[in-house]
């Protein structure tokens, strides 16, 4: 028998000793708390007949419990559930250490009854998000989302908490597991490349989607890479093409590391290759980066759930902030869809124009330097000026 089935008799024993309890529980103790059936109905009898102004509630609490009381609870928890006998309700009442202890043995209930809620709502959170991943869409996803963050915030006001996100401690990387990658449908992988084909072919199509699509909505590694060469190729002026990609993603590291090769860049960015609508592609991605986020959240609020040393209080903090990336996500995805403003975001991938002066910065490396002719002649200097370096054309 579990310390939880223990709580749950304790807690049903003290209210059959003493019926004046349910003052201390009623307000916060629910019957769907109780994790047996056949507790959370009796409970719920209990609750039923304490309304209806039963004997026992009603009198004072100085006055010897009548025995109607248990055996009109029986009776009453007959009707909503099967098996209830007498004899179990007196093998409650002898598994209750302290009557004065009820509020307690409630509270052990009540976390418990967290543990379990958090645990069911992040598996049909990560069900839906992987019905989502096969039939496209978000809607089932979104919903659960909504639902698992409202029970948390519901949770933790029957606890007596305050409902914010708290950071858990890193967690002992030589101890712990590291999460496995999970599969991504190839129809996901080739709207990434299509989206970043677009914005090859028409670098001005970079505005429509770079302040809502963050490079980490890509699912593979290499798509992210390309994705920043191109912000930052936006970003200092530069102009966007095959070669210039190819360079940029070679300075950042991902051609020696592995992530990427110069033949699939080369062949992502093809000038030749459909152009289309990088605006509707990215809201695709966005859609996708949502229930892979989700996926993952709800594998780590389960996780959390299923650490039984947690306290209530911390457990809600540590799901809460486990759910922070996907609501990001979701704010995104509406900024995507035009239902709200695009939240606002700095770095390489901004939206927004970059200063004159920083371009003129980026571009120093690719000017050619200065000729005799272009000199003035009272600056001229007394040795044969080299020969200019090919000019590199600015974006028009």
């Amino acid at each position: 028998m579990t310390p939880l089935v223990q709580a749950e008799q304790a807690v049903l024993g003290s209210v059959f000793l003493d019926p004046g309890q349910l003052d201390h529980l009623s307000p916060w103790l629910r019957p769907e708390h109780f994790s047996r059936p056949a507790h959370a109905a009796l409970y719920a009898s209990m609750l039923k007949l304490r309304a209806d102004g039963h004997p026992a509630t009603a009198g004072n609490c100085e006055d010897p419990i009548p025995l109607s009381w248990v055996t009109d609870t029986v009776q009453e928890a007959g009707t909503r559930t099967r098996g209830l006998t007498a004899s179990y309700a007196h093998s409650l009442i002898s598994a209750c250490p302290r009557t004065t202890h009820a509020p307690v043995y409630g509270r052990m209930v009540l976390e418990g009854a967290i543990h379990r809620s958090v645990t069911q709502h992040a598996i049909r959170l990560h069900q839906a998000a992987r019905a989502d991943a096969v039939r496209g869409g978000v809607e089932e996803t979104v919903r659960h989302a909504q639902i698992l963050s409202d029970v948390l915030v519901d949770l933790a006001h029957r606890w007596g908490t305050e409902p914010r996100p708290v950071q858990p401690p890193a967690p002992d990387t030589l101890s712990s597991p590291q999460p496995q990658p999970q599969p991504v449908d190839e129809q996901v992988l080739a709207d990434e490349e299509f989206l970043l084909g677009c914005i090859s072919a028409r670098p001005e199509q970079l505005l429509d989607v770079v302040g809502w699509l963050h490079p980490g909505d890509f699912a593979d590694t290499g798509h992210q890479q390309i994705y920043r060469a191109l912000g930052a190729l936006h970003h200092q002026g530069e102009p966007i093409d095959q070669l210039t990609v190819l360079w940029e993603t070679q300075r950042r590291g991902a051609l020696s590391d592995g992530t990427l090769d110069a033949e699939r860049v080369l062949r992502i960015c093809d000038p030749l290759s459909l152009s289309g609508v990088a605006e509707h592609f990215g809201g695709q991605v966005v859609q996708a980066s949502l229930v892979r986020t989700a996926a993952a959240s709800a594998r780590q609020v389960r996780s959390l759930a299923d650490n039984e040393s947690l306290a209530p209080g911390r457990l809600i903090g540590y799901a809460l902030h486990a759910l922070g990336p996907l609501d990001e996500v979701r704010r995104r995805l509406r900024a995507a869809s035009g239902t709200e403003p695009a939240p606002p975001r700095t770095g390489s991938l901004s939206a927004a124009s970059p200063p004159e002066a920083r371009i003129d910065a980026a571009r120093s490396r690719s000017r050619p330097h200065a000729t005799a002719a272009s000199t003035p002649a009272t600056a001229a200097a007394p040795h044969t000026p080299s020969p200019d370096r090919p000019t590199r054309r600015s974006p028009s």
